[in-house]
């Protein structure tokens, strides 16, 4: 018996130790496995500012002084294709080269092929001209057939890039060529990338390797270019610009911005986006660097049906005071998100964005966006859209017939979709489809089909119009109240917008002047 109790007392303090150094075991984390990967940071670059996103989820991957302001140089001439692109009739429309557009450069910058006063191109064959040969001569002439002027061109490039949600860089020329008005952060000029690159047209010339022009006054047979971009034309495989992922970018020098440089690379199912800034002669091996980071660390998931998780089991969601059922809403957007390797979708956080908090580059009709963080960095986005909303958009286009007041919508709305509005879309409906009263249809029914179809005309076109100039008015309070908010922002950390802008400008003055002193960090 004292055997049997010395031998359970044993047993006993043995399970003790094990239980003490099991839990002890799991505390200090052994198992790796079960563990969430962390963010990779091994990586650097030496150009001063550099930034590297995915392709298709904008992600940011890895990024240096990326919300610092730094002279562009030619990097400006992707927005300005973009914008050309974007408000042209025709890319066979012709462009007269003035004597403003080829001889009002800076001192010392070149004319690559020799363009002259009177000389004519299509605009298909300036954006040629513009991205492979950064020909500052295409980007006047272009400007000034697109606005009348390089002022207004400029002007509309602003506008173009706010719209993106662009708030940290200004242009004040369409060449790039130095001007203290004209800066870019390397964020900024990411999104500005994947918005240029995003475009077919705009993706196909930038990805050329050469072109040959037409006939010129100096060149009456024609011309052959090539593109200057090294990571795409090198075939060398001992090269240190061979790089056979790189199908498209822009490169950029001036004696302030030094080397710039603008890249897209796809491998693996994946896209990405690099941009440097300030670099002297390493803007190549930068970008290499922060290719090979993001393709050998990163990894892209796909969040198609995650969105159920955030309806109730009965198949709604509340957003705001409005209930909406699942077959009201779709989904749009990447459905994707970019997380480091091992990571898996349980690692990733989601939220419900609403109103005013809705990324500015969501789709029109989105009343919510859904938010994927990691490490509360945003790793992707996808938005739920009203499919209500976009039946009563149809409508609206086809008022126009009936009410020449307001029909369509301002491009200022695609900055970002209030859910109020689709709150008054929903709210209208059922008063087109409920405004003739029984009594009135039985009277009708009696006077005859065609006096029926005449007043029910007139009543579809007055509730049509009556919502018209309802989404009118909530669209304008939904700008507004943007623009108050973004003043409420700048306020609370001491700054007016005007005071806000003037900071930015007066940063890049300095910096031309002493060079940044900015740290460098790992952190975007």
């Amino acid at each position: 018996m004292k055997g049997m109790k010395s031998y359970l007392r044993k047993t006993k303090n043995s399970l003790a130790v094990f239980g003490t150094c099991l839990a002890l075991f799991l505390q200090a984390g052994v198992f790796p496995a079960f563990a969430k990967p962390a963010w990779p940071y091994d990586v650097g670059i030496e150009g001063e500012a550099g930034i590297i996103i995915d392709e298709e989820t904008g992600a940011v991957l890895f990024g240096q002084n990326i919300h610092l302001p730094y002279a562009p140089a030619s990097i400006t001439k992707l927005l300005t294709a973009l914008v050309v692109i974007e408000n042209c009739q025709s890319l066979d429309d012709m462009v007269t080269f003035s004597h403003d557009a080829v001889y009002n450069v800076e001192e010392g910058s070149s004319n690559p092929l020799s363009i002259d006063e009177g000389d004519q191109l299509t605009i298909r064959d300036c954006l040629y001209l513009l991205l492979l040969r950064s020909s500052n001569q295409a980007a006047n002439a272009l400007a000034e057939h697109i606005s009348g002027t390089r002022e207004n061109f400029a002007a509309l490039m602003n506008e173009t890039i706010r719209k993106l949600g662009c708030t940290e860089s200004n242009f004040a020329n369409p060449s790039g060529l130095n001007d203290e008005n004209q800066y870019v952060s390397a964020y900024d000029m990411a999104v500005i990338g994947k918005a240029a690159f995003e475009n077919e047209t705009l993706l196909e010339i930038s990805s050329s390797k050469r072109y040959r022009l037409p006939a010129t006054i100096h060149n009456p047979e024609g011309v052959g270019m090539t593109m200057e971009h090294k990571l795409l034309i090198t075939t060398d495989q001992a090269s240190d610009t061979y790089y056979p992922a790189a199908i498209a970018g822009k490169t950029g020098y001036t004696s302030i911005a030094l080397n710039t440089l603008v890249t897209c690379a796809r491998d693996n199912g994946r896209g990405q986006i690099a941009v440097i800034l300030k670099s002297n002669w390493t803007h190549y091996s930068d970008t290499i660097a922060l290719m090979n980071f993001g393709f050998g660390q990163f990894q892209n998931l796909d969040t198609s049906g995650d969105e159920i998780t955030f309806f109730s089991e009965d198949g709604s969601l509340q957003v705001g005071d409005t209930v909406y059922k699942k077959e009201e809403l779709e989904v749009s957007g990447i459905r994707k998100v970019t997380v480091p390797m091992g990571a898996s979708l349980a690692d990733v956080n989601k939220q419900l964005v609403t109103g005013e908090e809705i990324y500015i580059q969501a789709p029109k009709g989105a009343v919510a966006e859904i938010r994927y963080t990691y490490d509360d960095r945003i790793v992707g986005r996808s938005y739920l859209v009203s499919l209500a909303l976009k039946e009563d958009e149809l409508v609206e286009v086809g008022a126009g017939e009936l009410n020449t007041e307001g029909t369509g919508s301002s491009e200022g709305d695609s900055e970002g979709t209030d859910q109020t509005e689709g709150e008054t879309d929903r709210a209208s409906q059922p008063q087109v489809r409920k405004g003739i009263s029984p009594k009135v249809m039985e009277t009708l029914k009696k006077i005859g089909p065609i006096a029926l179809g005449a007043a029910a005309l007139v009543g579809i076109s007055g509730a049509i119009g009556f919502f018209i100039k309802k989404q009118r008015k909530k669209r304008r309070e939904a700008e507004e109240k943007r623009r108050e908010k973004r003043r409420q922002r700048l306020a609370e950390i001491g700054y007016s917008e005007e005071e806000f802008n003037r900071m930015l400008e007066e940063r890049f003055r300095r910096d031309k002047k002493e060079g940044h002193s900015g740290k460098k960090n790992g952190t975007p």
